[in-house]
């Protein structure tokens, strides 16, 4: 047990951390930069935690600290090696039952239109709609404002809108 103390005594045991948050570290990190890559970027998510356990204030949940961590990782090792995002797959399992054709169909336009924004829109979109995070947790994990998530958020839609259904953005 590695357990880290912090000068307010929150104590982060790293590898029951990593017991416990790998697979949704794992996943965050295949969703930003790749399945080839997410390894390493975990890997490294929790090197990093151990690093700076101490620094680890329980202002919010363990999980959105590793993400946030996480997302730090998959940012340098885009520029490091040049990584291009990958195309991000959606979950076939929320598709509409009623058509399964025109779900293919829509399923595709939105990873395309997903595809097309921009890093902070991207990432706000996937830390609110594929990981289920609040607005809140966002903020923390990127370390903004709670409205400039919520901002964020907005325009993203309204780009994916405007994508999808040719509208003006």
């Amino acid at each position: 047990m590695v357990r880290q103390e912090s000068a307010n005594g929150v104590g982060v045991d790293i590898s029951d951390a990593a017991r416990r948050h790998y697979d949704a570290v794992y996943r965050f990190c295949a969703r930003q930069i790749g399945q080839e890559h997410a390894a390493d970027a975990a890997q490294e998510t929790f090197v990093t935690a151990q690093r700076v356990a101490q620094k680890f204030r329980g202002d919010s949940s363990l999980s959105t600290w590793l993400i946030g961590i996480a997302l730090n990782e998959c940012r340098r090792i885009v520029r490091r090696r040049r990584v291009e995002p990958p195309m991000i797959e959606l979950d076939p399992e929320r598709a509409s039952p009623l058509d399964p054709e025109k779900s293919i169909v829509n399923r595709e336009a939105l990873r395309s239109a997903l595809d097309r924004l921009g890093p902070e829109h991207r990432e706000v979109v996937v830390l609110h709609e594929l990981q289920g995070m609040t607005y809140l947790e966002i903020a923390q994990v990127l370390n903004v404002p709670e409205g400039t998530v919520k901002s964020r958020l907005h325009h993203a839609f309204r780009q994916m809108r405007a994508s999808v259904f040719g509208e003006q953005a």
